[in-house]
């Protein structure tokens, strides 16, 4: 972590030029934006081998974990925190390479839904055994009970971000 290091130090000068400057929420804040990094270049990696992405990961796990097996884009994008013309160009790509179908609602034809093909599926299948064990090893330091106290922690920020 000497890579923080650096970071630590430049936000003591901050705090030292502006006494104000809330050093220990600039300090999670900036904690979770490497963590977003390292865990988004780890994902990239593993995945470059399946043809995919990391955004495009998020989109075919939350369809594969949607009780129904479809999802709208709205729905997508709320899921994802992806903006629509992102989803659009995602679920383009996901769909030209046969991963997911596009079908019209049968409620209202006018919306459409997402789901996954057999190509989408078998794809999961393969890449998951490596995805259980990248979060296992990314998680290995904490125990079980700090992972718990961590993801209660991490909600209890997101629902305050999102008021």
């Amino acid at each position: 972590m000497a890579d923080f290091a650096s970071t630590e130090q430049r936000l003591a000068v901050t705090c030292r030029r502006y006494p104000d400057f809330p050093r220990r929420p600039a300090t999670l804040v900036r904690l979770v934006k490497h963590i977003h990094k390292l865990v988004h270049d780890e994902v990239n990696a593993l995945l470059k081998p399946y043809g995919i992405n990391h955004p495009e990961y998020n989109l075919l796990m939350m369809l594969y974990g949607s009780a129904s097996g479809t999802m709208s884009p709205s729905e997508l994008a709320d899921a994802s925190g992806e903006k629509s013309a992102n989803i659009t160009r995602l679920t383009n790509e996901l769909s030209d390479m046969g991963l997911i179908n596009r079908s019209a609602s049968a409620d209202d034809r006018r919306k459409i839904e997402l789901s996954l093909t057999a190509q989408g599926l078998a794809l999961i299948d393969r890449f998951l055994p490596d995805i259980c064990t990248l979060l296992t090893r990314q998680t290995r330091h904490m125990t079980v009970s700090e992972q718990t106290q961590f993801e209660k922690l991490l909600k209890k920020f997101l629902t305050g971000l999102a008021e």
